[in-house]
């Protein structure tokens, strides 16, 4: 196995710059057991479920992070937030630019904003940063900050809760949990009112998710660490929707890690920690028996975990399916049903 095995073309036309007009107005590409795909919408997904399967989302909000300033030459600047550091919500781990310009000591101020931000240290690509100037620098951040939208979106976001998901609760991801960004209310009560459970796990999403395995062996790449949380609740549906023969609908990549993460012999076990679960082909799926999930970068470990989960082969073939249908991929794009 080769990270060269997970490569496709994909004409840039097809990127997704904003989101449609509707959410649930996305195409769904349906592979389903017979080895077809099949042109369906995501409104279409209900029909897919049945009474006693539970629909596991990913209910965690992206905090809008990325921040334009100034350095002290007066050039500009960028920090975008990834994650809080132990010492609590004013030192952060950051992606700064121009990175070059910015060594420890620096600061980044920002127009109409006593905001400041310091560098501390540089850490490889990352760096330690501290958040001054403000009695509530979480709260100044959410005021002048601009949702991370991934580099391959080129296109301002004109409202920033498009790149929520409708039911995001918990602040904490640095990209939103994309396969969610469908879903609207009344598309969730019609999952209900089939008699699926609809359970909440959380996964704070980190910036690593977009980056493309940059060794020739997948198994030598370094997976990023992701915080996750699954209740008591979610794990009670969970694991009563196994006993009773119903199926684990998984939405979106970040769902299936929470739960993979969980599973042990005896079922889901509510918890919180850190997962550097990275699932190639030959995982064994303990809990995901179906999954609904955008179209992700080539090379990439969202990729592979889909080809895991669906086999290589089958998941190529569907990829060169949506390119000649001419779905939209990634981020804001359309969406495929992977049902087992």
């Amino acid at each position: 196995m080769r990270t060269a095995d997970f490569d496709y073309q994909l004409p840039p036309e097809l990127i997704a710059q904003h989101p449609p007009a509707e959410r649930d107005a996305a195409r769904m590409l349906v592979l389903d057991p017979s080895g077809s795909f099949v042109d369906r919408t995501v409104r279409d997904l209900p029909q897919y479920l049945e009474a006693g399967d539970v629909l596991v989302l990913n209910d965690s909000r992206v905090l809008p992070a990325r921040l334009i300033g100034r350095r002290r030459d007066g050039g500009e600047a960028e920090v975008l937030l990834l994650r809080p550091l132990p010492e609590g919500q004013s030192r952060w781990e950051a992606l700064i630019r121009p990175a070059r310009r910015l060594g420890a000591g620096s600061q980044i101020t920002f127009e109409r904003s006593a905001l400041a931000v310091a560098i501390e240290a540089r850490n490889g690509e990352t760096a330690a940063v501290r958040l001054d100037g403000v009695a509530d620098p979480l709260s100044e951040v959410r005021r002048i900050g601009e949702m991370p939208t991934p580099p391959y979106i080129k296109e301002r976001l004109a409202d920033r809760e498009r790149y929520q998901t409708v039911y995001a609760r918990e602040e904490g991801s640095a990209a939103a949990p994309t396969a969610g960004l469908h879903f609207t209310p009344p598309l969730l009560s019609a999952v209900r009112d089939r008699g699926v459970r609809v359970a909440f796990v959380t996964l704070h999403v980190g910036l690593d998710t977009f980056r493309p395995v940059r060794v020739d062996d997948p198994g030598e790449h370094r997976i990023h660490r992701e915080w996750f949380r699954i209740d008591d609740a979610s794990a009670g549906a969970i694991n009563e929707a196994r006993r009773n023969d119903g199926r684990v609908v998984a939405v979106g990549t970040t769902s299936v890690r929470v739960l993979e993460s969980a599973a042990t012999d005896a079922g889901v076990v509510a918890g919180e920690g850190w997962t550097g679960l990275f699932i190639l082909p030959g995982y064994r799926f303990r809990v995901v028996d179906a999954m609904l999930t955008n179209f992700h970068l080539p090379k990439s470990t969202l990729l592979m975990l889909v080809s895991a989960f669906a086999g290589r082969d089958r998941i190529l073939a569907a990829y060169a399916a949506a390119v000649e249908r001419r779905y939209r991929f990634y981020s804001f794009g359309d969406c495929m049903l992977i049902i087992k």
